[in-house]
């Protein structure tokens, strides 16, 4: 059972991640669905972190499928850089709520390497948010969930998982190269 939950969660969760990468709005819905799968398969192997992750995931897929969508005032929202002054406060923030979270995990339930698995939902969420605007700072954070990400499922023999980790992390630099370029290319058309 969990062998053919993992492949078909991976099979989803690689097609939106690729959709992502070329900036299509069809990421949100190939999204969702492989979510929900991997909510499950987290769930068997005792990652609860990312099961409510995985929850998040679901939620924001529906709203970010709706602001790529409309946008402001109608229009597709644009790939752009993240305000540094916003920005800036995401690393200090996010490492405290990775001690805090990681914590909870660890006093209240029985979570397997819940700080590990607490730094991938936390930094996750961040750069779930980031995608959702469409920002380019997101493949930067996506990059540092995947690093850890593939040494923790493999802990967990999660081994596809943890192969397609190691590829999204390979997606994740590409990705940003060409949201970069999209960006160029969108602001010289506009100018």
């Amino acid at each position: 059972m969990t062998g053919t939950l993992e492949i078909t969660a991976n099979v989803m969760a690689t097609l939106s991640i690729l959709l992502a990468g070329r900036n299509s709005i069809h990421t949100w819905w190939t999204g969702i669905v492989g979510c929900i799968l991997f909510a499950i398969l987290f769930f068997l192997a005792q990652l609860y972190a990312d099961v409510l992750l995985q929850v998040f995931f679901v939620i924001t897929s529906g709203i970010g499928w709706w602001q790529w969508g409309k946008g402001k005032q109608g229009e597709a929202l644009p790939i752009s850089h993240a305000d540094f002054k916003k920005l800036a406060w995401t690393l200090p923030v996010g490492l405290v709520a990775t001690v805090v979270y990681g914590a909870l995990l660890h006093f209240f339930t029985d979570a397997y390497a819940p700080f590990i698995d607490s730094t991938v939902l936390v930094f996750s969420v961040i750069a779930q948010l980031l995608l959702m605007q469409r920002r380019i700072e997101t493949w930067a954070f996506w990059l540092v969930v995947n690093s850890v990400a593939v040494p923790l499922y493999a802990s967990r023999h999660l081994y596809l998982t943890a192969l397609l980790y190691a590829c999204y992390l390979v997606n994740a630099a590409v990705s940003w190269w060409w949201w970069q370029r999209l960006a160029t290319r969108n602001s010289a058309a506009a100018a």
